[in-house]
């Protein structure tokens, strides 16, 4: 996955809370058996109305906010179902990080299976950075080592596990992370066998 250092880009606001995965990436762009296309599905019905065309209040589809790489989002974002097409979507419209102030569990998991970065901040902190992007292209600069966000006359902190952290920055999805302990786990592996020889007992037969 696309390592995160410091990625900088215009946020959009979507302050609704409750915005579930299948407003994220509605049903019918699951049926493809690979990750092509999902760029299209991203917020479909509130980018489109139902005979297809674009909804020009609708703030993805306004010029200003076509390079948006943040969204500032209303709490409880993704929830529903654990499609992990939400975040593959999401990912190929070009989001980098979403900002809000909780995030359903299985969402939270697969963004970081993927390297789309959740960040939490409190509700205050939330308002006045939507205030700040709200009514005019605003661009941000997140940077992950420093764990800061800044923009639009704000500087801001913000908490992230080190050990994700660390994985964003790198590059490292689940298998990646334990690939790194390769060494130590060929080590384990040589030296369990070694006191149970057993286990070995007939395996080149």
């Amino acid at each position: 996955m696309q390592p995160f250092t410091i990625v900088t880009g215009a946020a959009a606001a979507l302050p609704s809370a409750n915005i579930d995965t299948d407003v994220i990436m509605p049903k019918q762009f699951l049926k493809g058996i690979d990750r092509a296309g999902l760029r299209d599905g991203a917020f479909f019905d509130l980018r489109f109305s139902a005979p297809g065309q674009p909804r020009p209040d609708f703030v993805l589809n306004k010029p200003e906010w076509s390079e948006t790489r943040f969204l500032v989002v209303g709490p409880n974002f993704g929830c529903g179902s654990s499609r992990e097409h939400a975040v593959w979507g999401l990912l190929q419209f070009g989001i980098r990080a979403i900002i809000g102030t909780s995030f359903a569990g299985i969402f939270a998991d697969n963004a970081a299976n993927n390297g789309l970065l959740l960040v939490t901040l409190a509700d205050q902190t939330i308002a006045l950075l939507a205030d700040r992007i709200t009514d005019r292209p605003t661009e941000l600069c997140i940077d992950l080592e420093r764990r800061s966000i800044s923009g639009g006359g704000l500087d801001i902190a913000f908490e992230i596990d080190d050990a994700r952290r660390r994985a964003m920055m790198l590059g490292l999805d689940r298998i990646g992370e334990t690939l790194t302990h390769a060494d130590d786990i060929r080590t384990f592996q040589q030296a369990y066998l070694a006191s149970a020889p057993w286990l070995l007992a007939g395996a080149g037969e």
